[in-house]
């Protein structure tokens, strides 16, 4: 179990160091994209196209590492002030009904999308867009593989917890 939960948090974190050098590329292609636009009248679509693709790998493959690290939105009314046994039981009955099973009809739903997308070679509506549109479509169901596997740990270290194990 401290195996599994070892091996899901390292590609979580490793995705998620990704994702924040992601953030680096969108900064400095903003910044291109204003000078380019505001200082030479010049624009392409592609290059906007690039930054929200750069955002979509963000927001999706940064959501497992957020969940890991805790970072994630939580209604936090009386979680924060439980004991790390109550906070066990809310984490297992979380992920096992409501986390997994909701990343694993997520991963159904967007695997269909990708794959007519793919299929049917889809890319950009815009006139020098980006070809593979499949390609975000494609992040949004490993996004939710890679979440589903996060929730995974989540449930594996709640039940190491009430077996009063240590979790690392």
């Amino acid at each position: 179990m401290k195996r599994i939960i070892h091996i899901i948090d390292t590609i979580n974190e490793q995705l998620g160091k990704a994702a924040s050098w992601c953030s680096l590329f969108l900064v400095l292609l903003v910044c291109v994209d204003v000078i380019l636009r505001y200082f030479f009248q010049w624009s392409q679509v592609w290059m906007m196209e690039i930054e929200l693709y750069l955002f979509a790998i963000i927001f999706l493959l940064g959501g497992a590492y957020a969940f890991q690290k805790d970072q994630h939105v939580r209604v936090d009314v009386f979680y924060s002030n439980m004991p790390d046994r109550n906070k066990a039981i809310v984490n297992l009955i979380g992920g096992l009904f409501f986390l997994i099973p909701w990343t694993i009809i997520m991963i159904y739903i967007g695997q269909r999308y990708f794959i007519k997308s793919w299929n049917i070679a889809e890319s950009s509506s815009q006139p020098g867009g980006l070809p593979a549109l499949y390609i975000k479509k494609g992040l949004l169901v490993l996004a939710f593989f890679f979440l589903t596997l996060q929730g995974i740990s989540s449930v594996l270290k709640s039940i190491r917890t009430l077996q009063n194990r240590p979790v690392n």
